[in-house]
């Protein structure tokens, strides 16, 4: 299988916060691929030094073979993200920010007219067309957040924390636009509930402290902890006791 990420000793320093301690992770190129773990776990500063945000202390990222230190300009053709913040324009209609992306992206003529049918059928934006992105829900908000990301057309996309703070109704939809995404391109989600990550994800890894404890299918989890008595409650504690609703 085709590496789509590869770290090697991949490390974090802010002053004296070791915020990702020698990460060795591999994510293969079509799978979504989970980092849970609770705040401070290390999640977001992963997926920052992977996307180019900010530059590693130590280690090397490799993105489709380009290394991430040396170079940042041909990793940024190949991806895109979805952060926390939700990266919209808030005073634009959805509309308005489907249009402005597109152009951006140097999308034109049928080429465009695709891109734009595609998001707007694939997230239901229809409906919501002609709407403020600010007066949008939070789960609308996340919903155009990650279709302005898929217009670049990304071969990798970080989603991170796309559900954070949505109530379970608009969680599990968002879940499903998510899902859909598997098998179109190569997907890197962090959450912190482990619900989320079972549902979603081929492979999930959890961190903890800046270290990766365990990579695995959600049935290689589950067999570990059942296994392991040493660990007592290793996915209540990793996860901060949210791997329910």
């Amino acid at each position: 299988m085709t590496a789509a990420i590869k770290t090697v000793e991949l490390r974090k320093e802010y002053k004296d916060t070791v915020a990702v301690a020698g990460l060795d992770l591999e994510v293969y190129e079509g799978e979504l691929f989970s980092l849970l773990g609770v705040n401070g776990a290390g999640k977001t500063t992963t997926i920052k030094m992977l996307s180019t945000l900010t530059a590693p202390t130590g280690g090397e990222a490799y993105i489709f073979g380009h290394p991430v230190t040396k170079e940042g300009d041909k990793v940024k053709e190949l991806i895109d993200i979805s952060t926390q913040e939700t990266s919209i324009a808030r005073k634009l209609t959805v509309g308005e920010n489907i249009d402005f992306y597109t152009a951006l992206n140097c999308l034109e003529g049928e080429e465009a007219s695709r891109m734009k049918e595609y998001v707007y059928s694939a997230f239901g934006l229809d409906s919501v067309k002609n709407k403020r992105a600010d007066k949008l829900s939070g789960g609308w908000q996340r919903k155009l957040s990650i279709a302005l990301a898929l217009i670049s057309k990304p071969k990798l996309l970080f989603l991170d924390e796309p559900t954070l703070g949505l109530d379970v109704i608009s969680r599990r939809e968002l879940w499903k636009t998510i899902g859909s995404l598997k098998g179109k391109m190569t997907v890197i989600l962090t959450t912190h509930y482990m619900e989320e990550a079972e549902a979603l994800s081929d492979r999930i890894g959890i961190m903890k402290d800046g270290r990766l404890l365990f990579t695995g299918t959600k049935e290689e989890l589950f067999s570990l902890t059942r296994k392991n008595s040493v660990e007592e409650g290793f996915i209540s504690v990793v996860t901060g006791g949210q791997d329910n609703e």
